[in-house]
């Protein structure tokens, strides 16, 4: 997380109820956060002039198909060999059943 003051207290009232286990330890970057703004900015792009979504389902698809195809484009994914390996990833990302 990013160096905001206001985190330290929240993890420690989570540990202290015990919604969070003992051992978590908090990780603070000047700016983390901006690494994850970053990936978001391509699917606030692609899905602003959507108007919305009608359902959680559609959305959920939608979303799931910009991540993967971003994450290929970066060169996250496995690097698949054969088209039946890309098939499977696909279906594993989109819990699919192949």
């Amino acid at each position: 997380m990013d160096k905001n003051p206001a985190y330290p207290p929240a993890i420690q009232e989570l540990i202290t109820e015990k919604s969070l286990p003992k051992e978590t330890l908090i990780r603070q970057k000047k700016y983390l956060n901006n690494i994850v703004e970053q990936d978001h900015r391509f699917i606030k792009k692609i899905t602003k002039p959507m108007l919305g979504f009608k359902s959680f389902l559609t959305a959920d698809q939608t979303l799931k198909g910009i991540e993967a195809l971003h994450m290929i484009r970066k060169g996250q994914a496995d690097d698949n060999s054969t088209v039946l390996t890309a098939v499977e990833w696909l279906n594993k990302i989109f819990d699919l059943v192949a």
